[in-house]
């Protein structure tokens, strides 16, 4: 897959992974937010990988 497709994966997945952080915050599950925290910021820094390769 080229770096113009993975673009919008990456996002998708970062705002799928923000809404899930939001539910589990507002639920109470501490270990689940904490996962997709982490599962986010790793997502962002993989974008941030692909965009400085440019």
């Amino acid at each position: 897959m080229n770096r113009r497709r993975l673009r919008p994966l990456y996002l998708a997945g970062i705002a799928l992974n923000a809404v899930a952080f939001a539910y589990a915050v507002t639920s109470g599950t501490w270990l689940y937010a904490a996962a997709f925290a982490f599962v986010a910021v790793y997502l962002v820094v993989r974008l941030r990988m692909l965009s400085a390769d440019r």
